[in-house]
């Protein structure tokens, strides 16, 4: 049974297995009435062949049931599990990044193995709780059509178990959620530990570190501990009762016997019918199950509804210069304006760095130019046309992105750098890796292009190139690099730009850089400053303010002047006046 992505099995395999169980469980009710029926025709010296045949066949019956209820169970459980798995990663997926970075990696790892597995068996464990509760109804219907007597007594135990479950069902719940919170947050810390191994073992930090991670041991270890003192709890007192019922019953139908109202096959399915109606304790495990499915659904909903972009209807005509323009944005988060760009345009096919201070919104700007973040407020435009009117094959293959820590996944080289959202070419993906300056180091792995990234000692700068590889091979008319040459050396760098300036495709560039050589290069530069745009003009003029110098760390006296491109020209963008921006 395939689960396709996004969505789930629906209620057919959580009905099989309810039917299963609830038909196991009439065959269990049926069975004292039939064993009891056969008993009293061979002690009475009749023929009792139909009825021992019925009663092998509602034992064999039971035993297929229950069979084939543990089989589906299992296929059940696998089906919803790898849906609610896939409809979270999902949600995850198309999630605005800003918003999915509210999940830590460790909370998320834990949604999505041990909190989807809960959630899974959920269907499987209702179904079960269902039937369990059956079989008790209907051995106390047997049992009163049998001797009423017996039944009453029964009855009046009845409530107590009752009372067990429910105080069990309502416990469990609270337990249940807050032990999955803490539970993610040691996951949490536990991933960001081993993501820093080496800075802590250089730091020599490893004790305190651990120290850290294992801080919500204890609270984990006193719910862990009330969870199982509450099962528990409900497991004997479940155990102390049903033997009373059982006694009690049976004392009642000896009396009975003795009487002359019940026979002795009456009274063996009495005894019988008392221990299935005294099976209602039992639930205790299923209810937990349930429970913890319950709160396990509701934190992988929680990525689920994560708010994703919405798209429109609109195309970009081909051909455009791939002008970008900012009108009015503005960006808030918990309150505080992150960024402010009143009316920011940078002309096709030119290459605008973004410059300012750590915090001062460069990334976020990035993320509103190529749509990966919708501004609360304020339009952004490419060649005319907003960015939320447009589909989302459109927005993707027009827009692309290059980041300094690129997700390149375990496929070879060449399919990493293919993968996107246009049909790239072998040819293509080799001209995108000679761009990156990556092809020479790309050549000497041990299969080359074939190479699986699992199995290629690559370092952080050529990684890095294999990404920017990717976003030349896929990008329309804008690219956008967040920080995407972060770890190259600056000969490389020069020479990843250079090339690019060669290349013949026309692309609009927004470059998020620190380094003042590549703001030099650029045609224009965006200076932001706490989250608004400062100015905007070339690197030349703006390099004449102390405050820009020092965006760079740059001192007043002996201040690097501005690079001079291969023909010995200082660099500069079309701009012949410096824009500065007013605050308001």
């Amino acid at each position: 049974m395939a689960t396709p992505p996004g969505t789930g099995p629906g209620r057919a395999p959580e009905l099989l297995v309810l039917g299963c169980s609830v038909t196991g469980a009439a065959a269990a009710v049926a069975q004292p009435f039939v064993l009891g029926r056969t008993l009293d025709l061979l002690l009475g010296g009749h023929d009792a062949g139909p009825w021992l045949a019925a009663s092998v066949a509602l034992l064999v019956g039971e035993i297929l049931l229950d069979g084939l209820t543990a089989f589906l169970t299992g296929r059940c459980t696998a089906d919803w599990t790898a849906a609610i798995r896939s409809r979270a990663l999902r949600g995850l997926l198309h999630a605005v990044p800003d918003t999915a970075r509210a999940h830590s990696p460790g909370d998320v790892a834990t949604r999505l193995t041990l909190n989807a597995s809960d959630a899974g068996a959920a269907p499987t464990a209702r179904a079960a709780l269902t039937a369990s509760l059956v079989t008790p109804a209907g051995a106390l219907i047997a049992l009163a059509v049998v001797d009423v007597w017996v039944a009453a007594c029964v009855l009046v135990g009845l409530p107590a178990l009752a009372w067990v479950l429910r105080t069990f069902a309502r416990d469990t719940g609270t337990s249940v959620g807050a032990y999955q919170r803490v539970q993610s947050d040691i996951a949490s810390r536990l991933l960001e530990a081993v993501e820093g191994a080496e800075t802590v073992a250089a730091a020599g930090t490893a004790a305190r570190e651990r120290e850290r991670v294992l801080r919500p041991l204890p609270e984990l270890g006193t719910l862990g501990e009330r969870m199982w003192r509450l099962h528990g709890r409900a497991l004997a007192t479940g155990s102390v009762l049903v033997p009373l019922l059982t006694v009690a019953a049976t004392a009642v139908g000896g009396l009975r016997l003795g009487a002359g109202a019940l026979t002795a096959g009456e009274l063996l399915a009495v005894i019988r019918y008392a221990q299935l109606a005294a099976g209602i304790g039992g639930a205790a495990t299923l209810v937990g199950a349930v429970a913890r499915g319950r709160s396990a659904r509701e934190r992988t909903r929680g990525l689920e509804g994560l708010p994703a972009l919405s798209y429109g209807p609109r195309t970009l005509a081909p051909g455009g210069p791939g002008t970008l323009e900012l009108h009015g944005v503005r960006v808030s988060r918990d309150g505080t304006e992150v960024l402010r760009a009143d009316l920011l345009t940078v002309p096709g096919g030119r290459t605008a760095a973004v410059v300012g201070r750590s915090g001062s919104g460069k990334s976020v700007l990035a993320a509103v130019a190529g749509r990966l973040l919708d501004p609360d407020r304020g339009q952004v435009l490419l060649d005319g046309t907003p960015l939320p009117s447009l589909t989302r094959t459109c927005l993707r293959a027009e827009v692309g992105f290059a980041f300094a820590r690129p997700e390149l996944g375990e496929r070879t080289v060449a399919e990493a750098v293919a993968a996107g959202p246009r049909a790239v070419s072998p040819h293509q993906v080799r001209s995108a890796v000679r761009l990156a300056g990556a092809d020479a180091f790309v050549r000497r792995l041990p299969r080359g292009y074939d190479t699986p990234l699992a199995d290629a000692p690559l370092s952080g700068g050529e990684y890095q190139r294999l990404g920017l590889a990717r976003a030349f091979a896929h990008t329309g008319r804008l690219l956008v690099m967040d920080d995407a040459t972060s770890s190259l050396d600056t000969a490389t760098e020069h020479a990843v730009e250079r090339a690019q300036r060669r290349s013949p495709s026309v692309v609009t560039r927004l470059v998020v850089t620190h380094r003042p050589s590549v703001a030099a290069r650029a045609d224009l530069v965006v200076w932001l400053e706490d989250g608004r745009v400062r100015a905007v003009g070339p690197h030349r003029l703006l390099w004449r303010e102390a405050a820009y110098r020092a965006v760079f760390g740059a001192r007043e006296e002996g201040a690097e002047a501005p690079s001079r491109d291969r023909d010995g020209k200082t660099a500069a963008g079309p701009a012949d006046t410096l824009q500065k921006q007013a605050r308001p």
